[in-house]
């Protein structure tokens, strides 16, 4: 079983910082890509912002120069900086990761974490 577990939200100002965190656990063989993204209310959910094994990051033009994805591929962590919010950033963020699950040798599989509340106040 693997699971994801988010770390970080909150309540913050417009022009405030948050740093969010994601850890992956389990039976994990390798992580592809791990990433980020935010459903906010009535409304679908988006990509926020991706990174590969490699480090190569994959931004939503909303949040470019604002947000920057890093991780630590040895804690098998995601982070995700959030720099200039504002209050279109409230949303429920969701870590995500593709994972090769020990045993699996070539398939990979998605999973989400539970989501944690951004709310950004103007």
């Amino acid at each position: 079983q693997v699971q994801l577990v988010e770390f970080g939200g909150g309540l913050v100002q417009a022009g405030g910082s948050l740093r969010l965190s994601c850890a992956a656990s389990g039976s994990i063989a390798s992580i592809n890509v791990m990433g980020w993204y935010r459903q906010a209310p009535g409304k679908q959910r988006e990509l926020v912002a991706t990174i590969t094994s490699g480090g190569s990051t994959n931004d939503a033009d909303s949040v470019k120069s604002r947000f920057t994805v890093t991780r630590e591929n040895a804690k098998k962590t995601v982070y995700l900086q959030m720099n200039s919010l504002k209050p279109e950033d409230t949303a429920v963020y969701y870590c995500n990761a593709d994972v090769r699950p020990v045993g699996y040798y070539f398939n990979t599989v998605t999973f989400w974490g539970q989501g944690t509340q951004v709310t950004v106040s103007s």
